[in-house]
């Protein structure tokens, strides 16, 4: 699933791409990815112009200037593709939006979505997401008093996007192992120390991440920023591979239904 990095690369390379571009058209191939009719949808986008592409977490905020917003997710499997009519990859776009000869695909959104919502409509949509970790007001004091609420697993709590918000399932356990800690220690086994190693690693692996493209696939032709990240993981997708650090075995395991991938042997 798309996490933080992947979706802030997304939001400036569209930015400069489309950004206060006009949409000329819309083709909705799949009804129930959207929230509207889709003739509604097509009306209310139709000759709409494109003031700013935002993210909060792992969603996208499309602004446009009639003062609705393009609200996206991409769950799991989802990812976009900016081309023609020519280039096109050879799969099923949910939903398409033109800005004149320039075709923004939405692929892969049989969980996510595509809503076109009012400014109050997003403002009530993300209130329960927790703070950026990369905002500049999220000081370690401030992630300092996160953890002193917090009794669960590790892993657990930086997933979960009510206590921060971006942090997925790879990302997570790139911190962890950037930190040498475990994903599975629970929260209040953290010395000072320990805590202060997890901020600055949180801090450090996704400004990397960002820097390197993320991990999904190449946005447009010729794209060579997108999905850099994805050889630079240390952890995450390499069960049984040697630890870059140590290298003893990457361990696999799972904890309430998601994959962990640690080493055992120099993460406490």
């Amino acid at each position: 699933m798309p996490e933080l990095p992947e979706m802030e690369n997304y939001r400036r390379l569209l930015q400069e791409k489309i950004g206060g571009g006009t949409i000329t058209a819309t083709h909705v191939q799949r009804e129930k990815t959207i929230n509207l009719p889709p003739a509604e949808f097509a009306r209310l986008l139709q000759d709409n112009r494109l003031t700013l592409v935002d993210r909060r977490g792992k969603h996208l905020l499309f602004h446009l200037e009639s003062g609705h917003v393009l609200l996206l997710h991409l769950m799991l499997g989802g990812f976009l593709y900016l081309g023609s009519a020519e280039d096109k990859l050879k799969r099923t776009a949910q939903v398409t939006l033109a800005f004149g000869e320039r075709l923004l695909y939405f692929h892969g959104l049989r969980l996510g979505y595509l809503h076109l919502l009012t400014n109050v409509q997003i403002d009530e949509r993300l209130a329960p997401l927790g703070p950026e970790p990369l905002d500049p007001l999220f000081t370690f004091t401030r992630f300092t008093e996160l953890l002193a609420d917090k009794r669960s697993v590790l892993k657990t709590a930086l997933v979960n996007q009510h206590w921060l918000a971006g942090i997925g399932n790879c990302y997570a356990d790139e911190i962890c192992f950037h930190a040498a800690i475990l994903p599975t220690r629970t929260i209040p086994t953290l010395s000072l120390e320990e805590q202060k190693r997890l901020y600055h690693s949180m801090q450090t692996v996704l400004t990397e991440a960002i820097r390197f493209g993320g991990y999904m696939q190449p946005l447009f032709q010729g794209d060579s920023l997108t999905g850099g990240f994805d050889e630079r993981c240390q952890v995450y997708d390499r069960g049984g591979e040697p630890c870059p650090r140590c290298g003893q075995p990457i361990e696999k395991s799972e904890l309430s239904s998601r994959k962990v991938f640690a080493c055992t042997n120099c993460q406490h």
